[in-house]
């Protein structure tokens, strides 16, 4: 196998991905997948592969910093996870034997909407004042975590019925075509819930890293067998890009911590609606 400079590019690229991704926990093959199909001309397969596995390193990398801040709810996550595995499998299995174009499409609307979850999402404001109650009112909520920094934050937790259901969802998206379950989390805990955002994006980072390893060991073992100029390639890109969502994962939780929430929203939801198009756009004149 030949290595080679030729993805160098990728390296400031995946930093600023794994950024935004950690910094909102969605999920970083949401970025990356459609990155690789539209600006480096990937195969929809192999690009699914490479997103997943990049983002397995990002989220990684950003679940050891909340776990450090004691910002992870493991019993909810695993709730999710319960279902979200076996479901991430069947979409990974499921992936090939669907023609490009349609996963293309379900790639393609997927993103529309993810940009309207993030469009209608609750205002900063709002959320503060959810935080706000819950502080004063803990014998009211369901669960009380106290944080690295010493903040106690009670909420209460979604009901098993959701859990499956987002979950089982999310999982069969994130094996098929990489992305669906962070936004699936999101809407659950923030829209749904009312759980504190840094408890939410925690323990997102935490279920979707997970089921995103699962969904890449999947993928991993059908290209092998496959072999050839793919892996060759894909390990190219791998070489710049997964060191730079390292870093990103990193970067991430600080960032979310100093932007507002609402503009961050606001960009990602306007950022993913003109992918979405142009990926759409592309199966259409194609």
């Amino acid at each position: 196998m030949e290595l080679s400079l030729e993805f160098w590019y990728m390296l400031p690229v995946a930093i600023v991905f794994a950024t935004v991704a950690l910094g909102s926990g969605v999920e970083g093959a949401t970025f990356f997948s459609p990155f690789f199909i539209l600006a480096l001309g990937l195969e929809p397969r192999t690009a699914i592969s490479a997103g997943l596995i990049v983002e397995v390193f990002g989220f990684g990398s950003g679940l050891v910093a909340y776990i450090r801040r004691r910002l992870i709810d493991y019993r909810m996550g695993g709730t999710l996870l319960a279902v979200s595995i076996p479901a991430a499998l069947v979409g990974t299995y499921a992936a090939y034997y669907v023609a490009d174009d349609i996963l293309k499409t379900v790639l393609g609307v997927g993103l529309v909407v993810v940009a309207a979850s993030f469009l209608r999402s609750p205002t900063e404001a709002v959320r503060d004042q959810i935080d706000a109650a819950n502080r004063q009112s803990p014998d009211r909520a369901e669960r009380c975590r106290r944080t690295a920094d010493g903040e106690e934050l009670c909420y209460t937790v979604f009901n098993r019925t959701e859990g499956i259901l987002s979950g089982g969802i999310g999982g069969l998206f994130i094996g098929m075509v990489s992305t669906g379950l962070g936004e699936l989390n999101g809407y659950l805990f923030l829209q749904r819930c009312r759980i504190p955002a840094r408890i939410a994006v925690a323990t997102s980072v935490f279920v979707v890293a997970v089921t995103a390893l699962t969904a890449s060991a999947g993928h991993v073992a059908t290209l092998l067998q496959v072999g050839g100029p793919t892996v060759e390639r894909l390990v190219n890109l791998l070489l710049f890009t997964v060191p730079g969502v390292l870093v990103g994962g990193q970067i991430g939780p600080a960032v979310a911590e100093r932007i507002p929430e609402r503009t961050r929203e606001l960009g990602m939801g306007v950022l993913f609606l003109i992918v979405s198009m142009i990926l759409l756009a592309e199966v259409v004149l194609t």
